[in-house]
């Protein structure tokens, strides 16, 4: 499924193995994937390109998490984001699929998100803007 190969990818630009400790990638891809797919409510749909990262950032900034977003974008240091916020800024019920595929509760699962979102971000955003094209070629790019 398109979510384990984004793990998978975003595992291996986080520096986490294939095993457990790849578990905030997995998490990460699951999100991206379900966020790719419209999961859910259709407000989570993401914004063209094959490219769900874009809307991620849109949501979290709707959610009052402007500084946090940019900070993660931009050049300087990332500011931390808390699994409280990362559960708000989402819908429900996509936290509740991804939290189910990774087999954690909804609380656990934005823990994990806000963890490793902001390194993930900082990472695939090098230049200090949103890199245009799939997120998959995006994270393949990066991962070099």
């Amino acid at each position: 499924m398109a979510g384990n190969d984004l793990g998978s990818l975003l595992g291996g630009l986080l520096g986490g193995g294939s095993g457990q400790g790849g578990g905030g990638g997995n998490i990460l891809g699951s999100l991206l994937g379900a966020l790719m797919g419209g999961a859910g409510g259709g407000g989570a749909q993401a914004s063209g390109n094959g490219n769900p990262l874009g809307g991620l950032l849109d949501m979290l900034t709707k959610s009052g998490l402007v500084d946090q977003a940019q900070s993660w974008v931009g050049t300087g240091e990332n500011q931390p984001v808390s699994g409280a916020q990362i559960q708000e800024a989402l819908p429900a019920d996509t936290l509740q699929k991804v939290a189910q595929e990774a087999g954690v509760s909804p609380e656990q699962a934005a823990d994990q998100i806000a963890q490793t979102l902001p390194q993930a971000v900082d990472k695939l955003t090098p230049s200090g803007q949103m890199p245009s094209g799939s997120l998959e070629d995006i994270i393949k790019a990066q991962a070099l």
